[in-house]
């Protein structure tokens, strides 16, 4: 039962109060779309209307604008590590709660009728909070394979099915069955650039516009 530091009544009498609570702060946290912001603001275009339409650092990089491709990874992987924090220190062991709130506030966001980013970059930064060394593994498979391939839907994908398996090599077994099921809503989200991959067709980060809709 939640008591509370002080034993608070009300959550003595309403115990899912403080879990209910921070799943709905780390999904407002996580529904901030950062991407369509920073380019709105900085007079780069709606997003939305833009390469894949997508809302995550791979589109704004196709704005041509480096520096908010730049700061859109970094905020979108800042609020999943911020939600695990701040849900941790509210509810303890509530990080794995907030982290996944987060992750599904990114990526299927009230503000834009729940069509949001592929949650990669929020994965990462919940996979750091929870557990740093999974993180670091997640981070050395996305960049590596990203700078080898140059494919982003490739490396991100990659990335968080590297999530639950290094976490359960490091004993973290708790963490398992959380990161497998963002695992498949990143890779549901990836649908159509896993089909342009089998295809041959998923277009590679710098190269040609052609094909249509890109990866994101």
């Amino acid at each position: 039962m939640l008591t509370g530091a002080q034993g608070d009544p009300l959550t003595n009498d309403i115990p899912w109060l403080v879990p209910a609570g921070v799943l709905l702060l780390g999904y407002l946290l996580g529904s901030i779309p950062f991407g369509l912001l920073l380019t709105r603001f900085f007079g780069a275009g709606d997003l939305r209307q833009i390469g894949s339409g997508n809302i995550g650092a791979t589109n704004v990089l196709r704005t041509g604008r480096k520096g908010l491709a730049a700061a859109t990874l970094l905020l979108d992987l800042a609020k999943g590590a911020a939600a695990v924090l701040i849900a941790g220190a509210i509810l303890p062991g509530g990080g794995v709660l907030g982290g996944l709130a987060a992750f599904i506030g990114h990526c299927y966001p009230v503000w834009l009728k729940f069509n949001g980013g592929k949650g990669v970059a929020t994965m990462m930064g919940v996979v750091l909070a929870l557990h740093w060394p999974s993180g670091i593994v997640f981070a050395v498979v996305w960049l590596g394979l990203l700078a080898a391939l140059r494919i982003s839907s490739l490396a991100g994908m990659s990335a968080a099915i590297s999530a639950p398996v290094s976490a359960a090599f490091f004993g973290r077994i708790e963490l398992v069955l959380m990161l497998l099921a963002l695992t498949m809503i990143v890779l549901w989200k990836h649908r159509a650039n896993i089909d342009r991959l089998l295809n041959g067709t998923e277009p590679r980060v710098g190269g040609s516009k052609s094909g249509g809709k890109k990866s994101a």
